[in-house]
């Protein structure tokens, strides 16, 4: 752990809700078991791509991650191919990472994994296979935040075959220095359609005080190679499917402190879904007695659904109809959306007009009080 100063809340200013890791090619090899190790995650070399990639278990073709760590360089120098020893330090260096974020005047970062990678640990139908890679990238980043908690809040992933094995895994994590919530791929039960067994899981977030973090989408399918023309653009798609059946499952209902953030989501489509989800439940409830929500679906939104922004002035001229308090800036550093070193430019060149509370509940006090910050 660094030796730092206790920081106090006035100590931050910019609160990143979205930060990515660019993982080590031996993490898994190097903590799985040996008779996992062969299939476990690796970085290789690719000498037809001219680069480095991840080798994953059930994916036939190597993974690229240049476009996770190319932030602030030039464009002629982005690309998806790129060795791994010529990346920036601060995805896989704690200490690194900390210089990267006093560039950038960022005070503090929620961490997630490299997307295509967490994929494929969520997808893993090999039961002993799925958790010794969870345990593995939970152990590797609960180090790494514990380099600097005041600083970093680390996410754990949840294993998804079984809640018995993903309340072990959540109880396994908590109290570590820097955890500061959980990450869910899909449901705990190994679907994309929530089971009542669940209920497990969220009773001991709740308990704990931790929030649900889904990263873009939900998914139980392995990972491909990027085949879409602008990959990247419809993020949102997937998350007000998930809000309505989660509302529907009655989950809030039962646990109504529960906080779900949606990272790297934007959020200036949530009016929009808001007011067609009420709309349509109005004409339907009166034909469905089984449906006995205590409130309104969007009276849901409101008090439980959270959202990341990287670029969204859209947004951010309506957030009063999404939600003052459910908007957190994010800047996705270290991949290609990020602005890094200069956040505090895109920033301020959107947030002209917008009341000095409201700038500091998106930018700062809404990660403080989700993920506990200054406390």
């Amino acid at each position: 752990m660094q030796n730092q100063k206790i920081r106090k809340a006035e100590d931050y200013r910019l609160i990143n809700a979205d930060g990515h890791f660019v993982e080590p090619g031996d993490l898994f090899t190097s903590r799985v078991d040996k008779k996992f190790r062969d299939r476990a995650p690796r970085i290789e070399y690719v000498p037809d791509k001219g680069g480095d990639g991840w080798i994953l278990d059930g994916v036939s073709e190597p993974i690229s991650f240049g476009m996770n760590a190319c932030a602030g360089l030039p464009a002629d120098k982005q690309g998806a191919w790129c060795k791994f020893d010529e990346i920036r330090r601060g995805g896989y260096d704690p200490q690194a990472r900390l210089d990267e974020m006093d560039a950038d005047g960022v005070d503090a970062e929620v961490l997630y994994p490299t997307p295509r990678l967490s994929l494929a640990m969520f997808a893993q139908k090999d039961v002993e296979l799925h958790l010794a890679m969870v345990r593995a990238w939970n152990d590797w980043m609960a180090e790494f935040v514990a380099y600097a908690p005041t600083r970093f809040a680390g996410l754990p992933v949840i294993p998804n075959h079984g809640v018995e094995m993903a309340v072990a895994e959540i109880d396994r994590m908590l109290g570590k220095p820097g955890i500061r919530g959980f990450t869910m791929g899909c449901y705990p039960n190994g679907t994309l359609a929530p089971q009542p067994e669940d209920d497990a899981v969220y009773a001991r977030l709740t308990e704990a005080g931790m929030s649900l973090n889904i990263h873009v989408a939900m998914s139980n399918i392995m990972p491909g190679v990027h085949k879409a023309a602008l990959p990247g653009w419809g993020r949102f798609f997937d998350a007000p499917n998930r809000m309505v059946q989660m509302v529907f499952a009655g989950i809030f209902d039962r646990f109504p402190t529960l906080q779900v953030v949606f990272a790297e989501t934007d959020c200036g489509w949530v009016p929009y879904v808001k007011e067609q989800v009420d709309n349509n439940y109005h004409r339907i409830v009166p034909t469905r007695p089984d449906i006995k929500l205590r409130g309104k679906p969007s009276e849901y939104f409101n008090k439980h659904f959270n959202y990341t922004y990287m670029t969204d002035t859209f947004g951010i001229r309506n957030r009063v109809d999404i939600g003052v308090k459910n908007m957190l800036w994010c800047s996705d550093y270290p991949h290609i959306s990020a602005d890094w070193p200069l956040s505090w430019k895109t920033i301020q060149a959107s947030m002209g007009g917008v009341a000095p509370e409201d700038q500091y509940a998106i930018l700062c006090g809404n990660a403080m009080r989700l993920y506990g910050f200054g406390k």
